[in-house]
């Protein structure tokens, strides 16, 4: 399947140049997902692993060994009520190499310790002793924090789900000692979360079709200050389809979004770069450890394209 190729490099600036070869594709490595969400890549593995979310599934996918189901079903038991029942959504690697996954049917944080055995533990199910809706997105910082935000995209009626407890949809960090702060209740569509390569910016996707931006904090000790819109996709959202979603950060700075038209490629001072179009809506992407290629959760494909540092 390597030799199947999608999309095209808006290249808005010469900048993204020196990011993304001039002959780089974009690379179809897998298809057939109903909604792939979530790439992570583990050095333990050697492999990608995403979320495929409606199929309730996390798949595994490596250069030697294509695709395989990783783990069947995952996200959601039934163990609390939800109408949805949506698998899981953003995983992450936690700093001894445990995969970390939102169970968006679930409605809580897990952690699966032995990738072989896959073994399974709660991180955390609740705010003040309240359901969370289902949280999304998730990343560590150095110290071990683990920032989340918790959508209710998995909730069948969404805001008016009969079931959903907490009328916000929060931004939280969880400490290393336990204690769990509420960062931000006021954005409308909390998805996609990083933070910058110095530890000094949290970037929060918002994807809401009324109001498509990324937001910018200033992390503090006491959690956040300064909230500014990094990027307003407002106009591009008219031209483009797909919302805010994922982010990461490359050692350059650069944040790639996944966002109206694919990903999009911002520097650190909020201008937009280029673009990577992936003809379909692009949920969410990530690095290996070596920053040889973007892994790309496209709609019903995985795709990747090469990338330099």
């Amino acid at each position: 399947n390597q030799d199947k190729n999608i999309g095209s490099i808006d290249r808005l600036s010469p900048e993204i140049n020196r990011l993304i070869d001039l002959d780089a594709k974009i690379e179809i490595l897998a298809e057939g997902f109903e909604w792939s969400e979530g790439p992570v890549w583990s050095t333990k593995l050697n492999s990608l692993l995403f979320s495929d979310v409606p199929n309730n599934v996390i798949y595994k996918w490596n250069e030697k060994n294509g695709l395989n189901v990783f783990i069947k079903p995952i996200g959601y038991s039934g163990k609390v009520p939800n109408n949805k029942k949506a698998g899981t959504n953003g995983l992450t690697i936690d700093s001894n190499g445990n995969l970390i996954v939102c169970m968006h049917g679930d409605r809580m944080i897990a952690k699966i310790e032995n990738l072989n055995v896959k073994k399974f533990s709660s991180v955390i199910e609740s705010y003040n002793n309240k359901l969370f809706n289902s949280p999304n997105d998730l990343i560590y910082d150095s110290k071990g924090n683990l920032f989340f935000t918790d959508p209710p995209y998995g909730l069948l009626k969404g805001d008016n789900d009969e079931l959903k407890e907490i009328p916000f949809n929060g931004v939280y960090k969880l400490s290393t000692n336990g204690n769990l702060d509420l960062l931000i209740k006021n954005l409308s569509r909390p998805n996609g979360i990083t933070i910058s390569n110095d530890e000094k910016t949290l970037y929060v996707a918002n994807s809401d079709s009324n109001n498509p931006i990324i937001m910018s904090y200033e992390l503090t000790k006491e959690g956040i200050k300064n909230p500014k819109v990094f990027f307003d996709g407002k106009e591009l959202a008219k031209k483009d389809k797909g919302l805010f979603d994922g982010l990461k950060v490359h050692p350059s700075g650069n944040v790639f979004a996944t966002g109206p038209g694919g990903v999009l490629i911002i520097k650190e001072n909020g201008d937009h770069i280029g673009t990577i179009r992936t003809e379909v809506r692009t949920a969410n992407c990530t690095f290996d450890d070596n920053f040889e290629y973007l892994y790309m959760t496209s709609d019903m494909y995985l795709t990747r394209i090469k990338v330099t540092l």
